[in-house]
């Protein structure tokens, strides 16, 4: 039997470039403007990938939220499909800030934003060119793609990485000629070529994937990603922002958070968490991060 969503959450559509992106706004039940937080998944992952506990628990607190897909990917138009493109990425994030912005009983003035693994990354560089974002929260942040990179080739090897590279190449150059992307799997088990093949990455990938995800994406990004550091926008970003590091971090190195954090000095508070890349959306793990982050917004949303 289907399952019917929420009374309180509804579908929004907004545009980004020309796409139609679309989003779920969870409406609080609190009269007049309320604060707003902005959510979008990591790398190859769609609003129904383990989010929905935190935007209900965020609606729960008294904020709306609105979670929303990339262009090319889960409930979002966007041809071809599973194109991971950093720059769109970006401007879906400017788009969604937007119609926050402009949805009723939204405050304008206190939009957050929440980004994980690769959109932990997003939303230092979304909040950094906005420069009116009220708070951001970052777990398990991809802060710097040549640490992400480094990371891989420590535990997947140099012809990992090289075939990921060949991959991109092909990719980028058929894009450049009109041609279909090449695809490369987004988890493997360890020992698998993916982009991410960690001892946990597919098992708690798949922990919060939902039927009918697609374990791919394209492989233009190896290119990208190298050259891809929010972290060297933390300068620009004048807001609050709580980091959620993972100590066991496989996928998204703690050092590079915490780098992050010391670069943002008093604007940033520090979370450091005894668990997995994975395990902060589940259990544990997500009893206490959505703990932090629910005091984080309280402080800094009212």
């Amino acid at each position: 039997m289907a399952s019917h969503p929420p009374p309180h959450r509804r579908d929004v559509e907004f545009d980004s470039a020309g796409t139609t992106c679309r989003a779920w706004f969870y409406a609080p039940e609190a009269s007049g403007a309320r604060p707003c937080i902005v959510m979008a998944h990591g790398l190859g992952g769609t609003r129904d990938a383990g989010l929905e506990p935190y935007a209900e628990a965020f609606r729960a607190a008294g904020y709306g939220v609105l979670l929303f897909d990339y262009r090319h990917f889960g409930a979002s138009d966007g041809e071809p499909r599973q194109l991971l493109s950093v720059p769109r990425q970006l401007d879906d994030w400017a788009a969604a800030i937007a119609c926050a912005r402009r949805l009723p009983g939204v405050d304008a003035g206190k939009i957050a934003l929440w980004g994980s693994s690769f959109s932990g990354g997003h939303v230092i560089v979304a909040a950094a060119r906005d420069g009116r974002i009220a708070a951001v929260s970052a777990q398990g942040p991809m802060m710097d793609g040549r640490a992400a990179v480094l990371n891989l080739l420590r535990y997947a090897g140099v012809g990992t990485l090289l075939r990921l590279s060949a991959a991109g190449l092909r990719d980028q150059l058929g894009a450049w000629l009109g041609r279909a992307p090449v695809y490369v799997p987004l988890i493997a088990p360890p020992g698998g070529f993916a982009a991410m093949s960690s001892a946990d990455a597919e098992s708690g990938y798949r922990a919060i994937a939902p039927p009918g995800w697609r374990n791919q994406m394209s492989a233009r990004l190896a290119l990208q990603l190298p050259l891809y550091r929010p972290i060297a926008a933390a300068a620009r970003v004048r807001c609050p922002v709580l980091i959620g590091a993972c100590r066991r971090d496989t996928v998204a190195p703690a050092d590079a958070a915490i780098a992050l954090a010391d670069k943002l000095g008093p604007r940033a508070e520090l979370k450091l968490y005894d668990f997995g890349h994975f395990d902060i959306y589940v259990g544990a793990g997500f009893a206490q991060s959505s703990r932090d982050q629910l005091e984080f917004f309280r402080r800094t949303l009212g």
